[in-house]
């Protein structure tokens, strides 16, 4: 992005309008820069579909424009307003309304110059200043480094964009003209812009359907990424389009003979893939450069879907087919709308040839996206209306990111994550499509059909067969997920999901879990102090938690409770501060404190918070250890535990504790199951615990050796009796050769 220079800085009036338009006319003849920069020119163009009232007020942003920008230049030498009316330029090519186009023009004010968003407000109205501010930098915030100030510009643009979509397509048109002028930077910024651009634009602007900014922002990322390369590819592809002229125009021919014999009205455009792609073609591939451009690309333009099918059968039966190779994008279109029919052929001399087949709406829509909403407003372009509500769902995706992320750079890594990926379609059980991204599992299907069927997920059906959560999902699969209320988030699934929803929803549960579960011991701790004095939490005057909360500088009555629970504060201290008046009437502090003891699931953690180990799964009946863990209370192990190491060398990091005679509850177990590799064996096994009302958390199936698997399961047990029980239950299966507790 290229930067201002400043000259200098002096008042302007408004009546100077003719010296300005004149400075641009004498700079552009001067410096022969092509007309498209000149306001007058942006006149004209808006003058074609706009109202004349319209296209005055766009020249008074303008005038504004020139003189916050007055004395300004940018690196390249030429007036900084020059770009915000090139940027205008782009976006009237889309035919955007006037709004967007005065927006565009003031985009950098507020950045550059001292005018503030009140004066914007005032003078051009609300929507425009939001507009203007969503666009523009955070400049007055120190950050640590250059990733968290583009994660947090990224961050603000991005909810801008949730409250009106044309703040990224004004910002697609700002850097789509700073990657035209890119030239003008040092070569070490110019590579840093343009992978910028490369991680985060051209991907929104694939999202969005604008192939036309998407196609031209990767040939600019590639030429300033790789110049030498660019001038070796863009050599060789002139060479070689001149010398296959004679094939593409008999092709061209074969075709329009066939549709014109069958009454079709289309149009035929042989077309050049554009540099990005056939480069990154050749990369990703292995591929020579003779391999990539033998594909021809051709586009056949009809006028209606039944025609798209018509075309398809035609160009089948004049040149064969190459297997596999057939997409149908109109009955199921892509993530971003785009609707298209692709397939391959062998063409003259069984040389391949690609061929897409498309309506000249879908076409329209296919270059434009969602700028196609305001481009086409007839009750016929429903197109436009549905890539507008695509985008609108997207974006309410992003909120959900937002409020689910930690900050702006894990924020900003889980849009990438959205941003870039290939898609799979899955069915449900009542048979309605799930798009999912390539490499997506049952888990990321799970959460994409709902939050709760995601954080209460357990197993899942892969066509009528169960299958392990972390099985690859591939297009035409009908997924079932089997749920149970009492398992949630697993944080092994983080090394699996690929869905952001999916990653930020169990993130979010992870990180909020232990707060909830302080929140409910303090609860607890508060109930026993209180029982003696015949009370329960829901009985203190909220006057008087509300002295107590002011007390101890808290706002709201869960933080205390966190903070008990996390043993920062005894409970029978906040209980005479709750109710001193119960206090002073005689029941002693000492009784509440007795009282409060009473056992929890383990002796001897009284006041404090409870977890347990993932490594070895205690259960009631084990023999067990606690260890001091900062942030999580006491984690409680099993003695024989491998990770504890030596206790000998830090006793004091280890506490004795024993399980209460009373403790109940259901508790994580890990068990392995090594079975004979035959059909029904895993819906065998998890059958038998089924009906035994355990729960199942989770389950992993491992081939071993192809005659036998193991199976992995998560469940839910009361005590070791409860699970030795289940193990020899399942040790009954005849396909089951040896079962053991992990």
């Amino acid at each position: 992005m290229q930067k201002k220079v400043v000259q200098k800085k002096s008042s302007r009036k408004p009546s100077a309008q003719k010296k300005q338009r004149a400075d641009e006319h004498k700079y552009a003849a001067s410096n022969k820069l092509p007309e498209r920069f000149l306001v007058s020119d942006l006149c004209d163009l808006l003058g074609q579909y706009m109202a004349q009232d319209q296209v005055r007020e766009v020249y008074r942003a303008y005038l504004f424009g020139a003189q916050a920008h007055e004395g300004q230049l940018r690196v390249s030498g030429e007036p900084y307003i020059y770009h915000p009316v090139a940027v205008a330029r782009i976006l009237a090519q889309m035919h955007m309304d006037v709004k967007s186009i005065t927006a565009s023009i003031l985009h950098d004010v507020l950045e550059d110059t001292p005018a503030t968003r009140k004066l914007i407000a005032t003078e051009f109205g609300e929507d425009i200043a939001m507009m203007v501010d969503g666009v523009s930098k955070l400049m007055n915030i120190k950050f640590k480094n250059k990733i968290e100030q583009q994660a947090e510009n990224i961050q603000k643009v991005l909810l801008a964009m949730a409250q009106d979509i044309r703040v990224i397509m004004i910002k697609l048109a700002d850097r789509l003209h700073n990657m035209r002028t890119l030239k003008a930077l040092r070569p070490d910024k110019r590579r840093r812009i343009a992978q910028e651009t490369l991680d985060i634009y051209i991907p929104i602007a694939n999202r969005l359907g604008m192939n036309s900014i998407r196609h031209e922002l990767e040939d600019l990322v590639f030429l300033a990424m790789y110049p030498n390369r660019y001038a070796v590819l863009e050599h060789a592809v002139n060479q070689a389009s001149g010398n296959r002229k004679e094939v593409i125009e008999k092709i061209n021919h074969a075709l329009a003979a066939r549709l014109v014999e069958l009454s079709i009205e289309a149009q035929l455009i042989s077309r050049k893939k554009h540099l990005y792609s056939i480069y990154n073609k050749m990369r990703s591939k292995h591929l020579s450069f003779n391999q990539v451009l033998d594909v021809y690309a051709f586009r056949v333009l009809v006028n209606s879907v039944d025609e798209c099918y018509r075309v398809l059968g035609v160009v089948h039966n004049l040149f064969k087919p190459i297997p596999g190779r057939f997409k149908d994008y109109i009955a199921i279109p892509k993530g971003n709308g785009y609707q298209s029919l692709h397939t391959a052929l062998y063409g003259p001399h069984g040389i391949p040839m690609e061929l897409q087949v498309r309506t000249r709406e879908m076409n329209r829509f296919a270059e434009s996206g969602i700028a196609a909403h305001w481009l086409y407003k007839s009750p016929d372009e429903k197109g436009a209306i549905d890539a507008h509500a695509r985008a609108r769902d997207w974006l309410t995706g992003i909120l959900e990111m937002q409020q689910s992320a930690g900050n702006s750079i894990e924020f900003l890594e889980n849009v990438k994550v959205d941003l870039f990926h290939d898609e799979v379609y899955v069915y449900t059980p009542e048979g309605d499509i799930v798009k999912l991204p390539r490499h997506a599992t049952p888990v990321d299907f799970a959460y994409a059909v709902h939050t709760d069927i995601g954080n209460h997920c357990v197993a899942a059906k892969l066509d009528h067969s169960f299958a392990p959560l972390n099985t690859p999902l591939h297009s035409g699969q009908t997924v079932e997920v089997v749920t149970s209320p009492n398992s949630r988030p697993n944080a092994a699934w983080l090394n699996y999901v690929v869905t952001v929803k999916a990653r930020s929803n169990i993130r979010s549960f992870l990180k909020n879990m232990q707060a909830d579960e302080a929140m409910s011991q303090g609860r607890r701790l508060l109930e026993r102090c209180l029982k003696p004095l015949g009370l329960r939490l829901d009985d203190v005057p909220e006057s008087n938690i509300q002295l107590a909360l002011e007390d101890y500088g808290f706002h709201k009555l869960p933080q205390l409770l966190e903070d008990v629970g996390m043993g920062n504060r005894p409970p029978s201290i906040v209980v005479r501060r709750l109710v001193p008046e119960r206090i002073a009437d005689g029941h002693s502090e000492e009784t509440c404190e007795m009282k409060s003891r009473s056992p929890l699931a383990i002796s001897g953690t009284e006041g404090m918070v409870v977890s347990y180990a993932r490594c070895c799964r205690p259960i009631p009946g084990d023999q067990i250890v606690a260890n001091l863990s900062k942030g999580r209370g006491i984690v409680i192990h099993r003695q024989s535990c491998k990770n504890l190491g030596s206790r000998s060398k830090r006793n004091d990091k280890y506490i004795e504790v024993q399980w209460a005679n009373d403790a109940a509850g259901e508790f994580s177990s890990d068990i392995r199951l090594e079975v004979e590799n035959k059909p029904g064996v895993l819906a065998r096994t998890a059958t038998i615990l089924s009906e035994a009302g355990v729960d199942i958390e989770n389950v992993e199936m491992q081939d071993r050796d192809g005659f036998s698997i193991s199976l992995l399961y998560q469940i839910k047990v009361r005590d070791r009796t409860h699970l030795a029980k289940l193990m020899r239950r399942l040790r009954r299966i005849p396909s089951v050769m040896r079962i053991i507790r992990l």
